[in-house]
């Protein structure tokens, strides 16, 4: 009867691979900015070959001839719309300054009150402190400081806008070398995957950047006219700043609603309603115009392509941005569209 050998338990593979993964991780970290850039540049580029796609069905013309009119059409899409709205824009950010100590002004006035109301109130808030002045000074001064690093950083801003341009003309013009040398990277028996797993991925990034900027097209105009009509001050500024923060879920919606509601509470009222009710129109209308861009215009734009489970996404939001910083928000939701695809193809259909 022979005995069987106990086998040898091997410590190399292991280490090896602990070494590996640590590298990798410390290597993710240390570049993490740059890969946000070269994620950036392939969002571009999927939008632009959208776009050129769109032409190509429409006109029948070559798919070169079509990324270069989509790259001219957006070029001067933004300029146009620089033209039309940074001027106004400009002049009303620029009267919301001036008069912007006097709004602090009264909304410490209202907290005052609030405090002398409810005593239980008085430790958080010391009345005639000025915390918030003082805390809006305290950020405007620091803007003025360090100039030359800030100089410095500006520059360095541009390089990277740059850079991501540049990217994204070149992966849109010739996705498909980009796309084989990544597959490459995979052993030959997952190479098919990998394929059908980026296919899904192309549609669904290009399915959320066509509706992300449709939708904050939609909540711009939407909410300019709205607060125009409501006799809101500022309603053109309002209504840009509602459309841009649009691409941070939940708490780009929390902020447009609320901070339109603020500058009419120490106002006069509009019609029957006094600053009170005129503040709770104006939230309301915030309300609806988000839950009519959640539940009906995006849906109707990315036909359930792209469904996010609401508590993954603030949880993306929150840890991208704790990750990456504020640059991170705007990469938040597409890098979950991503993970969910990649678990839907791999771990869960696979």
């Amino acid at each position: 009867m022979t005995s069987v050998a106990p086998r040898r338990f091997r410590y190399a593979p292991i280490l090896t691979g602990t070494v590996l993964t640590v590298l990798l991780l410390w290597l993710f970290g240390s570049i993490a900015d740059l890969l946000l850039l070269l994620f950036l540049a392939i969002l571009i580029s999927l939008y632009l070959g959208a776009v050129a796609d769109f032409f190509v069905r429409r006109f029948r013309m070559p798919k070169s001839a079509a990324l270069g009119v989509a790259l001219a059409a957006t070029l001067a899409g933004v300029a146009g719309l620089f033209w039309l709205l940074v001027p106004p824009v400009i002049e009303q950010t620029q009267q919301l300054v001036k008069v912007l100590p006097n709004y602090i002004e009264n909304w410490e006035t209202g907290i005052d009150r609030a405090v002398a109301a409810i005593p239980a109130l008085g430790a958080v808030w010391t009345p005639g402190e000025h915390k918030v002045l003082l805390a809006v000074y305290e950020q405007l001064s620091g803007m003025f400081t360090d100039v030359v690093p800030k100089v410095v950083g500006l520059v360095h801003g541009f390089i990277n806008v740059f850079s991501v341009l540049v990217m994204a003309i070149y992966l849109s013009f010739y996705p498909g070398l980009y796309r084989e040398w990544l597959i490459a990277l995979f052993p030959p028996i997952h190479r098919d995957l990998a394929r059908d797993v980026l296919g899904d991925l192309a549609v669904t990034l290009r399915s959320w950047i066509v509706g992300q900027l449709i939708a904050m097209a939609v909540l711009a105009v939407l909410t300019a006219i709205g607060l125009y009509i409501l006799d809101v001050p500022y309603w053109l500024t309002f209504g840009v700043f509602t459309g841009v923060v649009a691409i941070v879920p939940f708490f780009g919606t929390l902020v447009s609603t609320l901070l339109p509601a603020l500058f009419v509470m120490g106002g006069d009222g509009w019609g029957a309603f006094g600053p009170g009710g005129h503040a709770l129109l104006v939230a309301l209308l915030g309300v609806v115009i988000h839950l009519l861009e959640g539940q009906v215009i995006m849906p109707l734009i990315t036909s359930r392509k792209v469904n996010l489970p609401p508590v993954l996404t603030i949880m993306a939001v929150l840890v991208v941005g704790k990750v990456m910083g504020p640059a991170g928000l705007l990469v938040a939701v597409p890098v979950l569209a991503v993970i969910m695809v990649v678990v839907q193809r791999i771990l869960i259909t696979r």
